[in-house]
């Protein structure tokens, strides 16, 4: 029954009607569709002879350069920090002394001292003029302490004058010397000039200073203070010819010390 509808439609002449090509197995190693007579423009001429050897690389773009195999500049740096070791030293006796570097000469404290207690020795201006306070401390406790020794506790009495004496000092120097002076050196020249008050308070500890020896004693010794104490003062700043001048303030301020000691 299929066949006879197959054959009734005309499809028996289907593989050979359906369509015509005169297309081959064959022919797949020729060039199709119209192509099989036509050169390849790129299987010769110039593209043909191409040299793919060379670098790639568009028309007129610069060739790549060669490396640069010189050395290279390293600028050396203008300074070179040094090490701490260097800087402090390897190890600590490199280092000054501790007191030296506190300020404190032992030496210098010895020459003053002795300059305090010879009133007629030349003071050595260079010596005096520098700002020592450890030798008047020394003192100014020293003082204190003798005093205490005799039932009198008068330490804040004595930094309190000695501070407003050598703040009035300092100000009748600077008037009256053409160089000018520090306040440093003004208290370390009165502090170190106290040494004779404190021989005086230790005379007080045996004896009383009220009678008539005491009153002599207590006015030499204000004399040697400020003559001490003016001697410095003039040689360290060169105020030739004007030592009584500096030596009364002095003999004002020791004074005020000599009757905290006699009183």
């Amino acid at each position: 029954m299929a066949s006879r509808l197959f054959a009734m439609a005309g499809f028996d002449n289907f593989n050979t009607d359906f369509y015509q090509s005169s297309y081959s197995v064959d022919d797949q190693n020729q060039a199709g569709y119209g192509y099989s007579n036509t050169e390849d423009p790129y299987s010769k001429g110039q593209y043909g002879q191409y040299d793919y050897s060379q670098p790639m690389g568009a028309p007129g773009m610069i060739p790549p350069q060669q490396p640069y195999t010189g050395q290279i500049f390293q600028p050396t740096p203008a300074f070179t920090p040094a090490s701490p070791q260097s800087m402090y030293g390897s190890s600590f006796e490199d280092e000054p002394p501790l007191l030296e570097e506190l300020g404190i000469n032992f030496d210098h404290i010895w020459q003053k001292t002795l300059t305090v207690l010879h009133p007629l020795k030349a003071a050595d201006g260079s010596i005096m003029n520098e700002t020592d306070l450890a030798g008047p401390m020394v003192f100014c406790l020293a003082f204190g302490a003798t005093l205490l020794l005799t039932g009198k506790i008068q330490f804040g009495y004595v930094y309190g004058i000695s501070a407003i004496g050598c703040l009035g000092m300092y100000c009748l120097l600077n008037l009256m010397s053409m160089t000018g002076v520090s306040f440093g050196c003004v208290a370390s020249v009165l502090g170190y000039c106290l040494l004779p008050m404190i021989i005086l308070s230790s005379f007080g500890v045996l004896f009383s200073l009220q009678g008539m020896m005491g009153i002599i004693i207590t006015a030499s010794i204000i004399g040697w203070c400020s003559f001490s104490a003016s001697k410095i003062f003039i040689s360290a700043l060169a105020m030739d010819g004007q030592q009584l001048l500096v030596a009364y303030p002095c003999a004002l301020l020791y004074g005020v010390f000599a009757l905290i000691s006699v009183f």
